[in-house]
């Protein structure tokens, strides 16, 4: 009798506490993990990260080029009058180092901290394509893998408040006569620093540069922290244009960013955390955005993921993917969305873009899209694939989950959805709300993937279950 009394005791306790345990599991899940309400639930994070995302500000003083030598012919070689004025203003606490208007010719530049280059309207840089001009190698990080490497057009290392400001232009200058020419003989050195990340090479000793040399970056600020990068327009860059690496605290704002090369990717957070890029026009050679964070063992040495980027009112040109996540992203992605951008090219390839594979591995979660507005892309407006590269041929297995689409139209593409996981780990949790995707011209793909919700959204005009 006591035996039942005890039974029907814990019963009760157990019926009155359940609904509370279940209450915190939930409320210790990730945001936008619950079931139901993901999408409200992790758009709700978005004021807060954009609280911790503030921009630099800077002394009240003005370094001019021209008061150190620099002449806007287009002609002379303004690297070291640049570098003495960026010196001069950190000598004075900081400041705007002025770019006015004319045509300078320049090797790289690196700026220091509290220092806001501000390239003045009318205002032309034209970067030197002399691989000489960018030694000796800097500490940076080629397609995910750190090496020390020819340095970046402007570079900054371990620098806070910092700043690329104004409405000129800067130029990379590359063309298939120099630069984007060389992607088509550095296959070796590429390989060589790939197998030097498989095998744990210090970072130091991993020395390309003169005769194993590998194009450089555009903007490469590099461990920094409380960046903005606005208004300027940025065009052919040897390879990817805005390439920040562990950076935290990063505005992008009203940029223009056009090049046509090989890798010609637009902006490229790589293991950065809160970040903000917004008002951009993208008009690339490779993918428009492309959230990355390092790639295969040398990825997994840094393990330090992408997470809390914000992507709005933006618009996409050409490019293999208007934003995409990977592949270099064996350290994660995480909380990532994108608001209120037009994507529109027959050269533009996909929309929203994951890609991986189990050579990389990683873990790409909570990634939100709403509001977006596609003319026509030439493959996939949702494109997820874990055959990417190597395809299915390494040890670590991707993880991508909970992937939301909300008021998102595309007047043309070749599939609405096409997502390839593994049947052995598949992609979970993928919701799209009140989309259409019109003139689709094949049905879905969808292999390995669990828990596709689909609310509201019409393909051809059916509405699909």
């Amino acid at each position: 009798m006591n035996n039942s009394k005890n039974i029907n005791s814990a019963k009760d306790t157990f019926l009155r506490i359940m609904p509370l345990f279940v209450c915190l599991c939930l409320m210790t899940l990730p945001a936008g993990c619950t079931k139901t309400g993901t999408t409200a639930a992790g758009w709700k994070q978005v004021p807060e990260i954009l609280s911790r995302i503030k921009t630099p500000q800077f002394p009240d003083k003005e370094f001019n080029i021209t008061d150190f030598g620099a002449v806007g012919d287009g002609k002379t070689d303004c690297t070291e009058s640049i570098k003495k004025a960026i010196a001069s203003a950190s000598r004075a606490g900081g400041g705007k180092v002025i770019i006015p208007a004319g045509t300078f010719f320049t090797g790289p530049i690196h700026l220091k901290s509290n220092i806001n280059l501000y390239v003045s309207e009318g205002a032309t840089v034209n970067f030197s394509t002399d691989s000489n001009a960018y030694m000796p190698v800097v500490y940076t990080r080629f397609e995910g893998v750190e090496i020390m490497n020819l340095s970046p057009l402007l570079y900054a290392y371990e620098q806070e408040n910092i700043a690329i400001t104004g409405k000129g232009t800067l130029d990379g200058q590359a063309s298939i006569q120099n630069w984007w020419g060389r992607a088509r003989t550095q296959s070796q050195n590429i390989n060589a620093s790939r197998q030097m990340g498989e095998t744990g090479v210090l970072v130091q000793e991993r020395i390309f540069g003169l005769g194993r040399e590998l194009r450089p970056n555009m903007v490469q600020p590099y461990k920094c922290k409380n960046i903005l990068i606005e208004g300027v327009t940025f065009k052919n860059s040897p390879m990817w244009h805005i390439h920040p690496v562990l950076c935290e605290n990063i505005t992008v704002r009203n940029v223009r960013v056009t090049g046509h090369g090989p890798n010609n990717d637009g902006c490229n957070p790589e293991s950065c955390k809160n970040v903000l890029i917004e008002g951009c026009y993208f008009d690339t050679g490779d993918d428009c955005i492309a959230i990355k964070s390092g790639r295969n063992n040398d990825g997994r040495r840094v393990n330090v993921p992408s997470e809390n980027i914000i992507i709005r009112n933006c618009e996409m040109k050409d490019g293999h993917g208007g934003v995409v996540i990977g592949s270099e992203m064996t350290g994660g992605v995480r909380n990532v969305f994108a608001e209120d951008c037009i994507m529109d090219s027959p050269n533009l390839d996909r929309a929203l873009r994951i890609k991986t594979n189990s050579v990389r591995g990683g873990t790409v979660e909570n990634v939100y899209m709403r509001n977006v507005t596609v003319g026509q892309v030439a493959e996939a407006v949702l494109l997820i694939d874990f055959f990417y590269g190597e395809g299915d041929t390494g040890q670590f297995i991707p993880t991508v989950r909970n992937i939301n689409m909300e008021n998102v139209t595309s007047k043309k593409s070749r599939y609405a959805l096409s997502i390839k996981g593994y049947e052995r780990s598949p992609i979970t949790d993928v919701t799209l709300k009140n989309c259409t995707f019109d003139n689709v011209e094949r049905e879905n793909q969808l292999v390995g993937i669990n828990n596709l919700v689909m609310e509201n959204v019409k393909i051809n005009g059916e509405i699909q279950k």
